[in-house]
């Protein structure tokens, strides 16, 4: 990507579904250049935006990071029988704590039991597996963001933010046939408009209108934009296992969730209090996080990393060499029938 692809993803990471106009003030570009930069980028596979759905729409539990350890030489074959399985949203072969690290979320409290004790253990090729609880995410992916553009460049694209409740209670009362269909269409493209949406849906334009909004500012769904962090220069990604002081555990979440490098801070119960899912663009970027920043966080008493050495599925998006694939939609929980 070249400078204005890059200023383009930081424009959309803020405002993702700004329309094309507005992102071309940002970007100092006519709308047609600005449209057709971003046309390009999607058809090339480098970006998609899409919706993140709120938990209670997948499941009645929390996800769980999973850490495997493979029989050698098995690694690879491990992650790509696991990249098939609808409720692993995350999977990549790994180095450091594990040869494979994922990132499950069983669709009940009931089938969270099934996949950790039989499902996962019985691929072929796992010697051992060990997880953490997802407790509380600190900051997600839709948060994360290239730091490229300066206040005052953003400021046409303010109308155009979504703002997002800070805590919510889950999809109260369950979602009706045509949210549903709403939720799946936003989580495939989240700038989809609400033309689009009233035709595929069956419903009249203001109703559209109406459905994509009540979904986006209920934080039922989040637009994010899906692209590889190396793409962005970002050559390195590494899951850190910090082991903190239960007094602790706050303040050190909330430091490494404003860390530039986050792109999802938990808080977890486990062997670990705390999983940090950073991209760096080198590993010079990675030893001064490790030695300067994490050094300086009162608490931390051990850290454990796991350097991701091929991710083949994110948010349930294939990958190839950085490519996007298709998504596998998980089924809303509360979906009719």
């Amino acid at each position: 990507m070249d400078a204005l692809d890059l200023d383009l993803v930081a424009a959309l990471q803020y405002a993702p579904r700004a329309p094309i106009s507005a992102l071309a003030e940002v970007l100092g570009s006519s709308p047609s250049t600005a449209g057709r930069r971003l046309q390009r980028l999607q058809a090339q596979r480098l970006l998609r935006v899409v919706g993140q759905l709120d938990w209670s729409l997948v499941s009645d539990t929390h996800p769980r990071h999973v850490w495997l350890h493979a029989v050698p030489g098995r690694s690879v074959e491990v992650a790509r029988q696991l990249s098939h399985e609808p409720e692993i949203q995350l999977v990549a072969v790994s180095s450091g704590r594990a040869d494979v690290y994922c990132v499950a979320h069983p669709t009940s409290r009931r089938r969270a039991v099934e996949l950790l004790t039989d499902g996962i253990p019985s691929v072929e090729g796992v010697r051992s597996t060990q997880s953490d609880l997802v407790l509380q995410p600190v900051t997600r992916a839709d948060a994360w963001a290239l730091d490229r553009l300066p206040a005052e460049r953003l400021e046409a694209l303010l109308p155009h933010r979504i703002h997002v409740p800070e805590t919510r209670t889950g999809a109260a009362g369950g979602l009706s046939a045509d949210e549903t269909g709403v939720v799946r269409l936003l989580h495939a493209d989240a700038r989809i408009g609400s033309g689009d949406v009233a035709r595929e849906v069956g419903v009249s334009q203001s109703t559209a209108y109406r459905l994509v909004q009540s979904l986006l500012e209920r934080g039922l769904v989040r637009p994010r934009v899906e692209v590889e962090p190396e793409q962005l220069g970002m050559r390195l990604e590494v899951v850190l296992s910090l082991t903190v002081r239960p007094g602790s555990i706050p303040l050190v979440a909330d430091r490494l969730a404003a860390h530039p490098s986050a792109r999802y801070v938990s808080v977890v119960a486990g062997d670990v209090s705390v999983i940090h899912h950073g991209a760096f663009e080198d590993e010079h970027a990675l030893g001064r996080f490790i030695t300067e920043d994490l050094a300086g966080m009162p608490g931390v008493t051990d850290v454990r990393s796991s350097v991701l050495l091929d991710v083949l599925r994110r948010y349930w998006i294939e990958r190839d060499e950085g490519l996007l694939g298709d998504a596998r939609l998980p089924f809303p929980k509360d979906s009719p029938g």
